[in-house]
């Protein structure tokens, strides 16, 4: 996803939870809270199931709506801390590159 395509989505929420009158509900707290519970349902799609067969179209399109959810409460909840998610996850990269270094290939010290 490209950063012009999340802050057109970042735009387009804003619009639908202002007519809506939905911003007054949209605090952090509620936010994250929100993600959590539509975190937890997309686990559920997956909880019993065999990791090794790919699911069918019925949950397939399931699974998408969930991803939908979880990226919508990502994306208000990143706008409502005034926090970039895309710079956030890059520096997170960085980080993450540090504490979990690549092995060097076989024969290289």
């Amino acid at each position: 996803m490209q950063a012009d395509e999340l802050t057109k989505l970042r735009d387009e929420l804003r619009a639908f939870c202002a007519a809506r009158d939905w911003h007054r509900y949209h605090t952090p707290k509620n936010l994250v809270m929100a993600l959590s519970v539509e975190a937890a349902e997309l686990v559920e799609h997956f909880q019993w199931a065999d990791g090794s067969v790919p699911p069918d179209a019925v949950k397939r399109a399931e699974v998408a709506d969930e991803i939908g959810d979880v990226l919508i409460y990502l994306v208000e909840l990143a706008d409502v801390m005034d926090i970039d998610p895309l710079a956030a996850a890059r520096a997170k990269m960085l980080k993450n590159a540090v504490k979990y270094p690549a092995p060097l290939p076989a024969g290289e010290s």
